[in-house]
């Protein structure tokens, strides 16, 4: 048997922190050292961070790089080491993966295909290497191997896909296995998002099968750059098998996952595989080093999920995690002191409360009191303890901020949420102010001002009144304000600009309101695996939603405002995610709600398409928000869409003449 022990480094990274992120490096290295591991694969783009958009194009970024690279060199004596990093090359740069054999450079694997959909914009700032090629990288009187390499290691091969290079259909892996390659290198920066880690591990095991060799995917971990989330989950499968699987969303900067992998195993499964028939002869692509893999002992492989990841509600404890791990860094990364909520009594606010608690609970449960404090050690006056209300306490503010049409439901709602994940809450008449401001407009226009004809600015004055004093409240802290504005609300602008959407993050902009409201249930009665529920929540679920912005006799809802939310978010998927025509919304909607008339159903799309167009200029001035699927309306990185358009009107107008005939 030949038996090589590799490990699967995740890191939390931030970009451009160059002394920290060295850190981190150093301590994955350090940590898959003392595991006896011989290969080690960091994530992609480890060195600068992958989140450094612009900056990419900057010289002093890229020779940054180069010097933390030449100092990491001695701390990989022993061992085979791949680092990700920029390099400049031939006017242009190129994302590459540096192999380290034994405290030298032996290479860099240059990716071939870029990442430029969705989130990602990677052909911005770099250019993919053509198959095949290898050229020669110099630096000072150095000279090295750069391009499409595979490098000879004391006599095993390891290759590389990068990331993105894994995710396509002529993935570099099929050449990779043509070279006789033993162990495929994967270091990736891939986002979060639900469900995508089915899509890992079918690529990881399929590549370890369909290519004869053990393949070691390494991931980011963390809120790196401030919207993309990445979760970890380092895989290791060797031969179609997966034997080691690393957790996801942990709360710890470096996590090192390592399993022993059989080379002599994978080459004969090749040996034995008729259709295979190896690239002989002379290849220029292939680097050889020299390097002497340690004797390892054979170890049973124990792969097993989290209990969590089994269960039936998947995708409600991704979320949760997910959004946790995010705030944490958050908070950390942008040195605040705290987050601060301005607490309607409604479902949104109480979300991110709740999430902010969970956020406490995690973190503690999983570092301990001492070294949650130490992560958060920027916070002033902040005092450790095991017992998450009291930390919550010193780190959440909420305030709950009455006018005249403000009822005693959502006041007790938002105090009672506010005791039960242990915020530090307070109250307040927004009443007088929103007089006075409608007296002074009624004055200086000499008119006044009454429900019938002014409908919209009576309502959104209130609710730009309560953001100066929740401003002035953050600003007193030093704290993030977070805004609470979910995404079936941004898609049709159902919200008062400089008002509610008042904050410098928005972490529920990416999730629609119908499963918001269905997740805070499952929170109320069951909650995430290891946690107690939030039973409180009842004040929270047994409400209608509400803006709570009209007098109590209107008796408004949000779903009599718009239509109902799971309606909302069937044509904000249909139109948005699945670009479909005004027409073709309206027939997918017929089968999925049958209950609703034709007419009504139309109504309703034209409704969405109208106040879609109208609000882009809203969503342009959203608050940053976290990307959790591919249904993310953030205009910045996801899904672009003009300030000024015709509208739809040939197209709504086309859905009329349709309703028409069915009528």
């Amino acid at each position: 048997m030949k038996l090589i022990k590799v490990a699967a480094a995740v890191l939390n990274q931030t970009p451009l922190d160059w002394v920290w992120n060295q850190a981190r490096i150093r301590a994955a290295i350090a940590r898959a050292r003392a595991e006896n591991a011989s290969v080690v694969c960091l994530p992609e783009m480890c060195i600068t961070g992958y989140g450094c958009e612009d900056a990419f194009h900057s010289m002093n970024t890229t020779r940054r790089a180069w010097q933390a690279l030449q100092e990491l060199l001695p701390e990989t004596w022993g061992l085979i080491v791949s680092l990700g990093l920029p390099i400049f090359h031939r006017n242009t740069f190129f994302n590459c993966a540096c192999l380290i054999v034994d405290g030298k450079i032996a290479g860099f694997v240059a990716k071939r295909f870029l990442a430029g959909d969705g989130i990602h914009y990677e052909p911005r700032w770099f250019k993919p290497w053509p198959a095949e090629v290898r050229d020669e990288l110099r630096v000072g009187d150095d000279t090295f191997p750069i391009g499409d390499l595979c490098f000879d290691c004391g006599g095993v091969r390891i290759g590389f896909e990068i990331c993105e290079d894994a995710w396509v259909a002529n993935r570099p892996g099929a050449a990779l296995a043509l070279k006789a390659t033993d162990i495929i290198l994967n270091p990736s920066a891939s986002h979060f998002a639900f469900g995508k880690l089915e899509v890992r591990k079918r690529f990881v095991l399929e590549g370890s099968r369909a290519f004869g060799a053990s393949y070691v995917y390494a991931n980011l971990l963390g809120n790196e750059a401030g919207r993309a989330i990445y979760d970890g989950g380092a895989l290791i499968a060797s031969a179609g098998k997966l034997l080691a699987a690393g957790p996801r969303f942990s709360f710890q900067e470096t996590l090192v996952t390592t399993a022993v992998v059989n080379i002599e195993a994978t080459r004969m499964s090749q040996a034995r595989t008729a259709s295979y028939h190896p690239r002989l002869g002379d290849d220029a692509s292939i680097v050889r080093v020299a390097f002497e893999f340690p004797a390892v002992e054979p170890v049973r492989s124990t792969c097993q999920s989290a209990d969590w990841e089994m269960g039936a509600c998947v995708k409600e404890e991704e979320f949760t995690r997910a959004e946790a791990l995010a705030l944490f860094d958050y908070l950390r990364k942008s040195r605040s002191q705290g987050f601060v909520v301005s607490l309607s009594g409604g479902a949104d606010s109480a979300a991110c409360v709740c999430l902010v608690r969970l956020m406490t609970e995690f973190g503690l449960r999983e570092l301990g009191p001492k070294a949650f404090a130490a992560r958060l050690n920027h916070v002033r006056d902040f005092v450790p303890g095991s017992d998450a209300v009291p930390v919550t306490k010193q780190l959440l503010t909420t305030a709950y901020q009455a006018s005249e049409n403000s009822g005693e439901v959502t006041r007790n709602a938002a105090k009672t949420i506010a005791a039960a994940v242990g915020a530090t809450h307070l109250e307040w008449e927004i009443g007088s102010l929103v007089k006075d401001y409608v007296r002074t407009v009624e004055q200086a226009a000499g008119m006044k001002l009454n429900w019938q004809e002014h409908d919209i600015p009576l309502q959104n004055i209130q609710a730009r009144v309560r953001s100066p004093g929740i401003w002035l409240v953050a600003n007193l802290k030093n704290a993030l304000l977070l805004s609470t504005s979910n995404r079936s609300e941004a898609a049709v602008g159902y919200a008062t600009m400089d008002g509610d959407t008042s904050g410098g993050l928005s972490p529920l902009a990416g999730i629609d309101k119908a499963w918001l409201r269905h997740w805070l249930r499952w929170l109320e009665t069951t909650g995430p695996s290891g946690l107690q529920p939030i039973p409180e929540l009842v004040v929270i679920n047994e409400q209608a939603p509400t803006a709570e912005l009209r007098p109590a006799d209107r008796k408004q809802t949000d779903e009599d405002d718009l239509m109902p939310y799971d309606v909302l978010d069937a044509v904000e998927r249909a139109a948005i995610r699945d670009r479909q025509s005004p027409l073709e919304v309206f027939q997918v909607l017929r089968v999925q709600f049958p209950q609703h008339a034709a007419p009504q159903l139309g109504l309703w799309v034209e409704r969405f398409f109208k106040l879609w167009c109208r609000n882009q200029w809203k969503r342009e001035r959203y608050a940053p928000s976290f990307h959790l699927d591919d249904e993310n309306l953030d205009p910045k990185t996801w899904c672009r869409f003009p300030i000024l358009s015709g509208g739809f009107e040939v197209e709504l107008a086309e859905l009329r003449e349709k309703l028409k005939a069915v009528i």
